[in-house]
């Protein structure tokens, strides 16, 4: 498992998101204070609070640099 921290402040940002990780079978859980959602739901992502950067929960063993090189645009700096 890999995590890392991801901003999603938009309403475009949150729908390309979840286009982007849906394409994956890995499951990726998103984790924001003592909620964790999954992060294909986009009803469970506009649930949390999107003003402050989230946990990515990455559940995958191989094919991570894929999956980080498709995350570029959402990774905070």
């Amino acid at each position: 498992m890999k995590t890392v921290k991801i901003s999603l402040n938009s309403i475009d940002k949150v729908k390309s998101f979840v286009n982007d990780i849906t394409k994956f079978d890995y499951d990726f859980d998103l984790v924001s204070g003592r909620y964790v959602i999954d992060a294909k739901s986009i009803m469970g992502i506009f649930s949390l609070d999107l003003s402050k950067p989230i946990d990515l929960n990455i559940h995958a063993d191989d094919n991570v640099d894929e999956i980080m090189t498709m995350l570029k645009p959402y990774l905070c700096d």
